[in-house]
């Protein structure tokens, strides 16, 4: 089995525990941003977990295996929900949610941009960097748009 199997499997763990992080501390705020959390996530996790088990399966674990390790990941989720649930003060939940959710969001916007603005500095074709500028600032007006509902 190759390393890149391994840290990939890391790599998914810690992902999976800020997304756990990002679910509670959501909930914690409502149940409107809690649920429009979980699906984003959930929108983001259904082909990140499919590019993830082809890796495993590059790195020479056989489908069984490869499909147990993908499943034993998703308990950083857990342990990033429960993390985000025991971190609550006495005083409430604002003090949890003041550092969870900008930490989680500022991870994401940062994975986010990191793959995707050096990909932009590399297109050739204009028309191209154009779409993808377009569809980045679709998705931001679209998160505007559930958070004002």
């Amino acid at each position: 089995l190759q390393i890149s199997g391994y840290l990939n499997l890391l790599a998914n763990t810690i992902d999976n525990f800020t997304h756990g992080l990002a679910v509670a501390a959501s909930f914690l705020v409502s149940r409107k941003v809690g649920f429009l959390t979980t699906m984003a996530i959930l929108l983001h996790e259904i082909p990140h977990e499919v590019g993830d088990f082809a890796i495993l399966l590059r790195a020479g674990f056989d489908r069984w295996s490869a499909a147990k390790m993908q499943l034993s990941t998703a308990l950083g989720g857990i342990l990033g929900a429960c993390f985000a649930i025991c971190a609550q003060s006495p005083k409430g939940a604002g003090e949890t949610i003041a550092w969870i959710l900008p930490f989680t969001a500022g991870g994401f916007l940062y994975i986010a941009l990191v793959n995707v603005v050096p990909d932009l500095l590399e297109e050739k074709n204009p028309w191209n960097s154009l779409q993808q500028i377009l569809l980045l600032c679709t998705g931001i007006t679209v998160m505007v748009l559930l958070s004002l509902t």
